[in-house]
């Protein structure tokens, strides 16, 4: 049997859906407070569709567009989630990056477009399919760190 459109889903069901690990999930709801997933005993994260819409365009920002976790923080910041979760819906699109330097009257930038100059320069280096794969491998590499650090944290003193 198959879940209606409002269902609820678990994360495996929502990192199957977006193609992501769900370490990956997450590391995000670390780094967005927008994301916002329903816990239940046991820290089971249960996810409305408007969180996956958001994780959708999250992801579009992320790894379609080239975006930074610092410049989807600034989208979010600046546009809300609402506008984060229409990407993920496919009915709305970001501005593309504003020049820097000269090149801003020339190119006709709006303003408050995002700007990321060296990102820029970077993403013309990597084909699509290799930023995305380094991407993951950095999630990979900070959720590492995460519980490695939790690892080193000094254990409580025995109460007698």
């Amino acid at each position: 049997m198959e879940k209606g459109p409002n269902a609820f889903r678990t994360i495996s069901e929502v990192a199957e859906d977006l193609d992501l690990p769900q370490h990956v999930l997450r590391f995000w709801e670390t780094k967005f407070s927008q994301i916002k997933p329903l816990k239940r005993g046991g820290g089971r994260r249960f996810y409305r569709p408007e969180d996956i819409d958001l994780l959708r365009g999250i992801r579009h920002l992320l790894y379609g567009e080239g975006y930074t976790i610092k410049g989807v923080q600034k989208i979010l910041r600046a546009e809300g989630s609402r506008f984060v979760a229409a990407i993920g819906r496919g009915e709305a699109a970001v501005e593309p990056a504003r020049r820097t330097g000269a090149e801003q009257g020339e190119a006709g930038a709006a303003p408050g477009a995002f700007e990321e100059p060296e990102e820029e320069a970077d993403r013309s280096l990597l084909s699509d399919e290799a930023a995305a794969t380094l991407r993951t491998a950095l999630d990979d590499l900070l959720e590492c760190e995460r519980l490695l650090s939790a690892l080193d944290a000094p254990e409580p003193e025995p109460t007698r």
